[in-house]
């Protein structure tokens, strides 16, 4: 009889970063580049999508770039709550400039057959690709959304003319030392029920 403990094992390893994921905030150069951003990219494509619309755009930000992004962030806020305007510009020039690189995640939603919904989880689901991919490479990320990503200025800024819209940002970087602990994985019995008739 084969040792099927023996077969399944590189399996079972190859998972073994799959379920060490996490969200990575403290993050410092070097962000991914070259070969291991492609790579990054790539994952991104491989995303499912219903009927093949490849709705999935992803727009990288970084270098010299990154500040002039964050001016746009605070010009976007100033717009959304010019009483808070001082506070939040600060806040997201801070977040630019502690934050290696990001990529904005969006969908291209193309009318037609396939639901709005599906195109924009098309989107979802290579941004989860991109965040494993980054992980598994040795860096660090965070998927981000807020009110930056559901602004309308920010996502024409970045290319996304609606119905198109983003599904949020990732930051990519080295992850930086911390202490903070890891946390434990949710209980899979408080998440799944198995239905029967």
């Amino acid at each position: 009889m084969p040792d099927i403990t023996h077969a399944r094992e590189p399996r079972l390893r190859a998972l073994d970063p799959l379920l060490a994921r996490r969200s990575v905030g403290p993050l410092q150069e070097p962000a991914p580049q070259g070969a291991d951003l492609d790579l990054i990219l790539d994952a991104g494509l491989r995303a499912p999508d219903h009927g093949r619309l490849r709705p999935w755009r992803f727009v990288v930000i970084r270098g010299d770039a990154m500040l002039a992004y964050g001016e746009k962030l605070a010009e976007a806020a100033a717009v959304r709550d010019p009483v808070n305007a001082a506070a939040l510009a600060e806040r997201y020039r801070a977040w630019v400039r502690r934050t290696p690189m990001l990529i904005a995640v969006g969908a291209v939603i193309k009318p037609g057959n396939i639901p709005e919904i599906e195109q924009l989880l098309a989107a979802g689901a290579a941004a989860m690709n991109m965040l494993n991919a980054l992980h598994m490479l040795g860096y660090g990320g965070m998927w981000v959304t807020g009110p930056n990503a559901y602004d309308a200025t920010v996502n024409r800024l970045l290319g996304f003319e609606a119905p198109s819209r983003l599904v949020g940002f990732l930051t990519a970087g080295t992850p930086a030392p911390s202490t903070a602990p890891v946390r434990a994985r949710p209980d899979r019995a408080a998440h799944v029920v198995e239905w029967t008739p």
